[in-house]
């Protein structure tokens, strides 16, 4: 399917597919209990299978949004920190939305698999790298965070591999280091984590905890 078509520019980034949007607490990843507007944002070229927002894949379900209007929603709440998600939100040009988050005073932090060119300023970002897109090289540089999911023992490879990449890209060494187990397999694959990281003391390990507070 012709990507041009499928993920329009949408004049630039005025208007973006918006899924959904809400003000809840980050479940996952470095950032875990912090209170987050969440922006997600519809369109996915990596399609995982076991993916927990598969809905968000087609972006031509959900009609553009003005960005004027996804920020006024955003700022009318409590929230300090915004995160962008998807989807794959960096199938988009970010730019302007991040530009207008910050006239709020806001934090962006961004989930993204890294597949598509990077747009957009962040104040945190975490990279989530998928076997069947990796990353583009620009983003192993700017990673501060790398969330890998852990579905299966071969999986542990393919995280080494992507935080090696992360390693020879930054020379002050700030990016943080998670292993996350896939929610499917949560009780087959906890164990084999918990092990890993006690064996290799670089990574971390992050739950959802939302899955488990049954929280947005």
């Amino acid at each position: 399917m012709d990507k041009e078509r499928t993920y329009p520019s949408l004049e630039g980034g005025r208007l973006l597919p918006l899924v959904e949007s809400f003000y809840t607490i980050q479940g996952e990843g470095f950032h875990t209990g912090k209170p987050a507007y969440f922006i997600r944002l519809g369109g996915c070229d990596v399609g995982c299978r076991w993916c927990d927002s598969k809905e968000s894949w087609n972006p031509d379900r959900f009609p553009p949004v003005e960005i004027e209007e996804i920020v006024r929603q955003a700022a009318a709440t409590p929230a300090k920190a915004i995160v962008i998600t998807g989807g794959e939100p960096m199938n988009y040009p970010l730019d302007m939305l991040c530009n207008l988050l910050k006239d709020y005073g806001l934090e962006i932090f961004l989930e993204t698999s890294g597949s598509s060119p990077m747009s957009g300023k962040f104040d945190w970002i975490c990279l989530s790298p998928k076997r069947n897109k990796p990353p583009r090289d620009e983003f192993f540089p700017v990673a501060d965070e790398l969330k890998v999911i852990v579905e299966t023992p071969e999986d542990f490879e393919w995280a080494e591999e992507n935080r090696q990449k992360v390693l020879e890209a930054q020379r002050c060494g700030q990016c943080l280091f998670f292993l996350q187990p896939e929610w499917s397999r949560m009780k087959q694959i906890s164990t084999a984590i918990v092990e890993y990281v006690k064996e290799h003391p670089n990574w971390n390990i992050s739950v959802q905890t939302h899955k488990f507070l049954r929280i947005p």
